[in-house]
């Protein structure tokens, strides 16, 4: 009982220090963000459920920090689903910094598992801005940042994302060409009924396919047989630089690593959280305002979140065949991937599509010759990268799956092409401001 007065006592001593800068502080949008990756990891959410956290999320945090200027439009008034959005009481006081971050983590709380670390670091945050705000502007920032993220979540009940939960498990089919679970783990295919799941710009997840895969051929003059074969040629003389670009992309959320008779994982951000983290660097580096950069999360995730759905509706309608298993039965029984492959079918490349559909968003917003150092892997796996620019990301992001034995290259290209349609489409769509 001493010990918890004592940890009380010492945070809100703690908290009087405050810096008043926090209450402008649009770093903290950031630090929001490094919050949810982090339980993002930790939870260990496949790339289709982590774009749904980052979109929820990241729209609540907009639509209450949109109202500190008065040009910016609603994004979920133009998007599938949505209630209407609350809106400030008249002339009252609000700290809409304050009102984003208590939306962002009212949605993140009810769609994630490990909320404890969460719930620590938010009253962190909110004891600082209770020292430098009066009661009533406290109080009334916080009320509307929780009903901006209650009415966000209504969303989050109709999006077939419940019901998906409940759907049958798929174990592949023993057919030519189709897709079989791959070594070394043969686990079940990975969210098979994401494609129900509804996007939130597209009408539907065919609104825009992705090019078909070609026909499965084992004849040796076949595309299909030419395009199996160049990946067994590449992977078996990789350059340092290739090894390099192929595990900078892996993201793969949970590699289940095996040495000897020992099994353990690692895990790491999904190529989503890798694009975001890349938006947090754009926003850095270009002296992004607080609104601008909740617009940037929340537009970069309505992206991949579309891609991902639009993406996966094709994986399991196609259903094609990962490289190891076409090389293992047909060219070389001991070939092995430079990467493990994830577990689901291939055509077409999901990391393709939501690079190409990320980096076609932020080259809207800041620019097609805007260079960056990626620093989004750093802390996870002691690497980073430079680019000259978000596309040339994406195109790296695309073949480091050849890279890494994973994907044909029919597959990156279809994913690309479907990726960056998809961008176009959604910055087609949306208002982002009312002049």
């Amino acid at each position: 009982m001493v010990f918890t007065l004592l940890s009380f006592l010492s945070c809100r001593q703690a908290a009087k220090k405050a810096d008043p800068k926090i209450l402008a502080d649009e770093n903290l949008l950031h630090q929001n963000m490094e919050a949810l990756t982090k339980v993002i990891i930790q939870d260990m959410f496949s790339p289709p459920v982590s774009s749904r956290i980052y979109s929820y999320t990241s729209l609540a945090a907009y639509e209450a920090m949109k109202h500190n200027e008065q040009d910016y439009t609603s994004i979920t008034k133009q998007l599938h689903g949505f209630p209407d959005m609350p809106h400030p009481e008249g002339n009252k006081q609000y700290n809409f910094l304050l009102a984003a971050t208590k939306a962002f983590f009212t949605v993140a709380e009810k769609i994630t598992f490990s909320t404890d670390s969460l719930k620590k670091y938010q009253q962190e945050v909110y004891d600082k801005f209770e020292t430098l705000l009066d009661k009533e502007t406290f109080d009334r920032s916080l009320s509307f940042g929780e009903s901006v993220g209650k009415n966000i979540l209504e969303r989050t009940t109709i999006d077939n994302y419940k019901e998906t939960r409940g759907m049958p498990k798929f174990i592949g089919v023993n057919e030519k060409g189709k897709w079989r679970p791959t070594p070394p783990d043969y686990l079940d295919a990975a969210e098979p009924h994401w494609g129900k799941i509804k996007p939130l710009v597209l009408d539907s997840a065919a609104q825009i396919k992705c090019p078909a895969p070609p026909a499965y051929s084992e004849e040796k003059n076949s595309t299909f047989y030419k395009t199996a074969n160049e990946v067994y040629t590449i992977t078996k003389t990789l350059t340092e630089e290739q090894k390099t670009i192929a595990k900078y992309w892996d993201d793969n959320p949970f590699v289940i690593e095996h040495s000897g008779h020992l099994m353990f994982g690692n895990k790491k951000i999904t190529p989503v959280g890798h694009w975001i983290g890349i938006t947090t660097i754009a926003c850095k580096k270009t002296g992004a305002d607080a609104i601008k950069i909740a617009q940037a999360y929340a537009l970069t995730s309505i992206a991949m979140f579309d891609a991902l759905v639009a993406c996966w509706s094709e994986k399991y309608k196609h259903n094609i065949i990962r490289p190891v298993t076409v090389i293992n039965e047909l060219m070389d029984v001991r070939w092995q991937p430079y990467l493990q492959t994830p577990p689901f079918p291939e055509h077409s490349s999901g990391h393709s599509g939501i690079s190409a559909s990320a980096a076609t968003v932020l080259t809207e917003l800041f620019g097609e010759g805007l260079a960056f150092e990626d620093t989004s892997d750093l802390k996870y796996i002691g690497m980073k990268r430079n680019f000259r620019s978000f596309n040339q990301a994406a195109m790296e992001a695309s073949i480091s799956r050849v890279y890494g034995g994973i994907h044909f290259r029919t597959g990156i290209d279809a994913g690309a092409i479907q990726g960056r349609e998809i961008g176009d489409y959604i910055l087609g769509r949306l208002k982002l401001k009312e002049k």
